[in-house]
C-alpha cells in the first residue's frame, strides 16, 4: 500500500468521500476514513440516500418511531437525512476546528424538485441549516439558472453552500461570480465572511461518458484519438478560471474582509469507462486549492495504486484548449453536450428523490402501529 492519499494531502487537494450511511457511521467506518485514508470531508446526494435508505440498513428504529408519529413522508426523508449528516459532522468536527473550518464538512442537498425554483431553493437552504445545525454544514444548491440567485442570497445569508451540478465552463464563471455577490450582500449586512465556506462541485467523468459516445458513432481514427481527453481538458481549464477569478480586484477587496476562497470540487469521480485507469479522476487533477470527493472504491484505488505526481494542472491549459477545440471541429457541440449533462444531472437526482419517497412511505405504512 503506497501513501498515494498522503502525497495528495501534501499537494493541496483535500480528500473527501462522495457517500454516507448510518451504517458507516455507527460502524465506525466513517472515523476509520479520516483516521487512516485522510478524508477530511463528505457529500451526500439523493442517489447516495436513496441507496442508504433503501438498504434499511440502521433505519428501522427511527422508520418505527416516525410511523408511530404519523409524520409526512417529506418530513421523515428529512429528518432520517439531517440526522445522518448532523452525526457526521460530528465525527468530522475534530478536523473542521483543526483546518479553520474549511475541511471536516458534510454536505446535504436542497430537494432536487426545487432546482428551477430560486424562492424556494432559498427557502429549503435556510431550513436545512436549521435542521442540521452544525457549523460544519454545507448545503447544495444546483447551478441551474435559478439555483445561480439563490447562491448568492443563501451565501448572503451567512450560510456556506457546495454548489453542485456544474458542467460547463460558462456557468462555473456564473457561479463564481454568484458567491463573490453573496459575500458582497454579508460583508454589507456586517456579517463576518471568514466563516462561511463554498465549495463549486465540477463534475468530470460524465462529461467524458457522452462526448467519448459521441466519438465513437463518428469512429474515425482521429475521433478515436480524442477519446478521455474531454472531462480532463474541462476541469482544467475550469481551474485557470478559479485562478483568474480569484486573483482579480474584486476578489481582493473580500480576501482583505477575511473571505475564503471558493475551492473547485471535482466531482463524479469515479471511471466509468473500464479501458481508463481508475484513478485518472484523482491523479491527472491535482492542483492546491482544491477537492476531490471519491466514492470508495475510486478513494481504494488511489491509496493502493495511485501514483500522484505533483500538480498536473499547471501548465496544461494551452492543451486543454486545444482538446476541447478538437472535439469542436469534429462537429461535436459543447453547449449542447454541457447543457445535457445539467438537465440530466438535475433529471437523475430527482428521479431518486422519488424512489426515495416512494421506498420510505412504503416501509412508514409496513411498521405503522395497528390502530386500537
Amino acid at each position: 500500500m503506497t501513501d498515494a492519499l498522503k502525497r495528495l494531502s501534501d499537494e493541496g487537494v483535500a480528500i473527501w468521500l462522495d457517500d454516507l450511511s448510518r451504517k458507516r457511521i455507527t460502524s465506525g467506518n466513517l472515523a476509520e476514513l479520516i483516521d487512516q485514508q485522510h478524508v477530511v470531508g463528505v457529500t451526500t446526494n439523493p442517489s447516495i440516500f436513496q441507496k442508504a435508505i433503501s438498504s434499511g440498513d440502521g433505519y428501522e428504529q427511527q422508520l418505527t418511531d416516525l410511523a408511530t408519529r404519523k409524520v409526512t413522508v417529506d418530513e421523515a426523508i428529512r429528518m432520517i437525512t439531517t440526522a445522518d449528516v448532523r452525526d457526521a459532522a460530528d465525527i468530522l468536527r475534530p478536523v473542521f476546528d483543526a483546518t479553520d473550518g474549511q475541511d471536516g464538512r458534510v454536505s446535504i442537498e436542497v430537494d432536487p424538485r426545487l432546482a428551477h425554483h430560486t424562492a424556494a431553493t432559498v427557502a429549503e437552504a435556510k431550513q436545512l441549516a436549521w435542521l442540521v445545525d452544525r457549523p460544519n454544514t454545507l448545503i447544495k444548491i444546483p447551478a441551474t439558472k435559478a439555483g445561480l440567485p439563490a447562491i448568492t442570497e443563501v451565501i448572503g445569508k451567512g450560510i456556506s453552500v457546495n454548489v453542485t451540478l456544474i458542467f460547463s465552463l460558462e456557468r462555473y464563471r456564473e457561479v463564481m461570480d454568484a458567491y463573490l455577490a453573496g459575500l458582497e450582500k454579508a460583508k454589507a449586512a456586517g456579517l463576518d465572511l471568514s466563516l462561511i465556506h463554498s465549495v463549486a462541485s465540477f463534475f468530470v467523468s460524465r462529461v467524458d461518458t457522452e462526448i467519448d459516445k459521441r466519438l465513437d458513432a463518428l469512429g474515425t481514427d482521429e475521433a478515436k484519438a480524442l477519446k478521455g481527453k474531454a472531462a480532463l481538458a474541462n476541469a482544467r481549464l475550469a481551474y485557470e478560471a478559479y485562478e483568474e477569478i480569484f486573483s482579480s480586484d474584486r476578489w481582493a477587496a473580500l480576501d482583505k474582509a477575511q473571505a475564503n476562497k471558493q475551492r473547485p470540487l471535482w466531482a463524479s469521480t469515479g471511471v466509468k469507462d473500464p479501458a481508463y485507469k481508475d484513478t485518472l479522476y484523482v491523479v491527472d487533477l491535482v492542483a492546491p486549492g482544491t477537492v476531490n470527493t471519491m466514492p470508495e472504491a475510486t478513494l481504494d484505488a488511489t491509496a493502493d495504486h495511485g501514483d500522484v505526481t505533483g500538480n498536473t494542472i499547471a501548465g496544461t491549459y494551452e492543451q486543454a484548449l486545444a482538446d476541447l477545440d478538437a472535439v469542436a471541429k469534429l462537429g461535436i457541440s459543447y453547449d449542447d453536450v454541457v447543457q445535457l449533462l445539467e438537465d440530466e444531472g438535475v433529471e437523475k437526482f430527482e428521479a431518486s428523490w422519488i424512489d426515495l419517497l416512494n421506498s420510505t412511505e412504503a416501509e412508514l405504512k409496513r411498521l405503522a402501529p395497528s390502530e386500537g
